[in-house]
């Protein structure tokens, strides 16, 4: 695991991927208490154009009354949009990632200097399928996130693990 870039009092920068768009807004659990702490400026939130088109178009498939509380949540974010990576820089790193439909999101977060990438996707949480990448930024899934760097208790994870909605 790679040690966050930033001094211990700055704010960590954490890039997350359209997984966690997704479920973040789709079900009030791990990875919407991730989108929580970037709405409360805990962290600095970088996000890419195609991560967000990629978060649309699921929600659009899979959950479309929540495209609307996706739109107003990117409105009222205060976070950093990094450029998609150009192409030939995705052509000179396929072998990043084992996934290559991943390997557009993983050169950006490496050119937008992140500590953290976060994702509910296994082809970048799983460490064997992520090795290189690893060397460059510190990998989490959401509740891990949550725990390590959030500080959040075994007890407060567990008890939003299986929450839905309406929230109380």
């Amino acid at each position: 695991m790679v040690a966050p870039s930033k001094t211990a009092s700055a704010k960590p920068r954490v890039f997350v991927d359209a997984t966690v768009l997704f479920a973040g807004i789709g079900w009030p659990r791990w990875s919407y208490q991730v989108l929580r702490h970037a709405a409360q400026d805990d962290f600095e939130l970088v996000l890419i154009p195609l991560v967000i088109e990629q978060a649309r178009r699921n929600l659009q498939a899979k959950l479309p009354t929540f495209i609307a509380a996706f739109d107003t949540w990117l409105s009222h974010i205060a976070c950093e949009i990094a450029l998609d990576p150009e192409p030939h820089a995705v052509l000179a790193q396929l072998d990043l990632m084992r996934d290559v439909d991943d390997v557009p999101v993983a050169v950006a977060a490496l050119e937008a200097h992140v500590d953290y990438l976060v994702s509910e996707d296994k082809d970048f949480t799983e460490e064997s399928a992520t090795q290189e990448l690893r060397k460059q930024v510190t990998i989490m899934r959401p509740v891990i996130f949550l725990r390590e760097v959030m500080g959040w208790s075994s007890q407060e994870l567990e008890e939003i693990r299986r929450r839905d909605w309406p929230l109380e």
